[in-house]
């Protein structure tokens, strides 16, 4: 399996090549050459796996260049029901995603049973095993640099945390995430944790991941990695529970299903997207966005307009306050029909400040034929429904999981099951909770008094030379 840049400006290169470096060195994200196609006889094989075997069927499609006994070790530690114990009652911890059926057809892909509450895990504790395992053979260190709005970096910091030869500089926007997601980030006293609050939103924090990443000689000499979801093996570690899901809601292999999908950096649903391109049965992608309604804007009218043509506002799904969806240059690229010029001068226009539009194109004409729907919820459509889910199902959900239901169920067909996937535990959100039913969250064993703990973090203003030279020093 050979990987290519997004803008074309790359030769080819293996996975190992890669897993370390997140953005190509043109400014590109990576994909593969071609997405390796599943048969029908694999999904009927497939359909009767554990989480750990369906995991290794499908990353050693992708991950060819690592020995399959040492990926199935990397896999066998990282998906274990000691890791992944947060269920809630009656769920298999064995089973590592869940699927609670809600009513016939409607069902919760559960995704927040990790050490930190959020789907992110799912991914980031892969990232940081093969981390390990490659930076093991190698001797080499590795800085990582990511930015968070919410969930990614407590993801990360616990992934990574006290593991050798790695380091995290985590940049999250300044007082714009909950207390619980702050709590759990700025507490942690592993010293190979640097936590930098960024004077800014999320995307201002994302710039400058991007800048730092975009100076080649910087990035070599302090070996800089990345953790966000413009990694490579943060998408593919994801497409994973894509086929679980859908092995747990249907029948037979010929059977169609639809994901709902809450939607900020088009992360989790671009490994939807990559499932379906492999072969997987979905019939609609359905991705939810909250008031920061950019990517609903661009399915709905072909109109990509991100920060510099709007603002980023606050809202209580701050995971998703966010206007520049990293991955959604790998939709464009697949949506242009591989066009690496065309996607190069697309984001030439993102990264001045300006947008593009694609509105009467062929290109925006085929987006029909990728399964993608979309739409957008507000604060009161989320109350509302994590009222409904509660008072229907006896189903606490967070409010980006509420997002994802509220577009998921304007979009749901009879006869077609809905899978909407959960992305956090709802402690994570607890104002919104009390809003919307008059009682705290559970809080799962181990996070009593988080918010209590004290905290270790560092406030800058959004200057690339300044975190540029707090990397440098730390790093010495």
């Amino acid at each position: 399996m050979r990987y290519v840049s997004t803008r074309g400006g790359t030769p080819p290169r293996t996975f190992r090549e890669i897993l370390l470096g997140g953005l190509a060195s043109d400014g590109g994200l990576t994909l593969p050459e071609r997405y390796p196609m599943v048969t029908a006889a694999q999904l009927r094989q497939w359909r009767s796996l554990a989480y750990r075997e369906l995991a290794f069927e499908i990353l050693s499609r992708f991950c060819d260049d690592i020995p399959a006994e040492d990926l199935k070790r990397i896999i066998d530690r990282t998906y274990t029901a000691q890791t992944y114990r947060n269920c809630r009652a009656g769920d298999d911890p064995g089973e590592i995603t869940p699927v609670r059926t809600l009513e016939e057809g409607l069902h919760l892909l559960e995704l927040s049973n990790g050490p930190t509450l959020a789907f992110k895990d799912m991914a980031m504790q892969l990232l940081g095993n093969l981390f390990e395992y490659v930076l093991g053979e190698t001797g080499e260190e590795l800085n990582i640099l990511g930015a968070t709005s919410g969930d990614t970096g407590s993801s990360a910091e616990y992934a990574m945390r006290g593991k050798q030869r790695i380091r995290v500089f985590m940049l999250s926007p300044y007082g714009k995430m909950s207390r619980f997601q702050t709590a759990q980030m700025f507490s942690l006293r592993e010293p190979n944790i640097f936590n930098i609050a960024i004077r800014g939103v999320f995307d201002d924090c994302q710039d400058i991941v991007k800048a730092v990443s975009n100076d080649q000689a910087f990035k070599q000499r302090h070996h800089i990695g990345t953790v966000n979801s413009i990694n490579w093996a943060r998408i593919v570690a994801q497409v994973v529970y894509y086929f679980k899901g859908y092995f747990a809601v249907t029948g037979a292999d010929d059977e169609q299903a639809s994901f709902a999908v809450p939607s900020g950096n088009f992360g989790n649903i671009c490994a939807g997207h990559v499932a379906r391109m492999m072969g997987l049965p979905i019939r609609r992608l359905i991705l939810a966005t909250n008031e920061n309604d950019v990517l609903d804007e661009f399915f709905r009218a072909g109109r990509y307009r991100p920060r510099g043509a709007r603002e980023t506002r606050q809202t209580s799904s701050p995971s998703m306050d966010i206007s520049k969806a990293s991955n959604f240059e790998r939709f464009v690229f697949d949506l242009t029909g591989r066009d690496a010029e065309k996607v190069r001068a697309l984001w030439r226009a993102v990264e001045d400040g300006g947008a593009f539009d694609l509105a009467g194109t062929p290109d925006f004409d085929r987006v029909g034929q990728f399964g993608f729907v979309s739409g957008c919820s507000t604060h009161g459509d989320r109350v509302a429904m994590i009222r409904r889910v509660w008072r229907d199902y006896r189903v606490m959900i967070d409010t980006h999981t509420a997002d994802g239901f509220k577009v998921g169920l304007d979009y749901r067909e009879p006869g077609v099951p809905l899978v909407c996937l959960e992305t956090a535990l709802p402690v994570k959100f607890d104002e919104t909770i009390r809003e919307a039913l008059g009682r705290e969250p559970e809080r799962p064993a181990g996070f009593e008094n988080l918010e209590a703990l004290p905290q270790r973090f560092e406030v800058m203003d959004a200057d690339v030379q300044a975190v540029k030279r707090f990397i440098a020093a730390h790093v010495q």
